[in-house]
């Protein structure tokens, strides 16, 4: 089944995600998609919702060929063997990882201003994007939790491929994929609006969480 919008995927991995009767639950949005979804899994769980910025790294001849993510907390992540199969090495992407820190520390600025992050030590952390693809960005986003001591740690999308267990490995304990189509091309397919989350929208939604 589609999904209508981000709204409508939230409220629906938000039932799955009950289930899971978390102990003292809190709620990491992926911005800029994942936020709207992790706001109905926040509000559900009567959970607080925070925001955990994570950035693409691109190849220096394709941006928008990801090699690699960074994370709030000094975390980067590289993909060995997409980097291998294009022949590059880390020193390549230094320039590229270097303007993305900035932008990355930007965004944290922008969205959280002054707040500090939530604390979730000893709690359970769970980390809501709006589709899993690669899986890099949220490997990224998880070993950057998992660094803050949560519980349990828990990936929740609302669609994602058959095999996410085995993409997203040991980064977190439980991996809830509401959708997991045998072949999926795109994560945009199975919403019936997918337009880009705007920043306004992301900062509203967070302080609509913060009171």
């Amino acid at each position: 089944m589609r999904f209508a919008d981000r709204t409508d995927a939230g409220r629906r991995l938000a039932r799955t995600v009950a289930g899971l009767n978390l102990a003292d639950p809190v709620v990491l949005g992926l911005p800029r998609g994942g936020v709207p979804v992790a706001y109905e899994v926040a509000k559900a769980l009567d959970a607080p919702l925070d925001v955990l910025v994570v950035r693409k790294i691109g190849a220096p001849f394709q941006p928008e060929l990801g090699v690699g993510a960074l994370a709030e907390g000094g975390v980067t992540l590289l993909e060995p063997s997409t980097l291998a199969a294009l022949g590059l090495s880390r020193d390549d992407l230094t320039t590229g990882i270097a303007a993305e820190e900035q932008e990355l520390a930007r965004r944290v600025e922008h969205y959280r201003g002054r707040r500090p992050p939530i604390d979730v030590s000893g709690r359970s952390a769970v980390v809501v994007d709006d589709g899993l693809a690669t899986g890099v960005s949220a490997r990224a986003a998880l070993r950057a939790v998992r660094a803050r001591d949560p519980a349990m740690l828990v990936l929740a999308v609302p669609v994602g491929p058959s095999d996410a267990d085995v993409v997203i490995g040991e980064d977190a304990d439980v991996v809830v994929v509401e959708q997991q189509p045998p072949r999926l091309s795109s994560v945009g397919q199975w919403y019936d609006d997918f337009t880009q989350t705007p920043d306004d929208t992301v900062v509203r939604v967070l302080r609509q969480a913060w009171g």
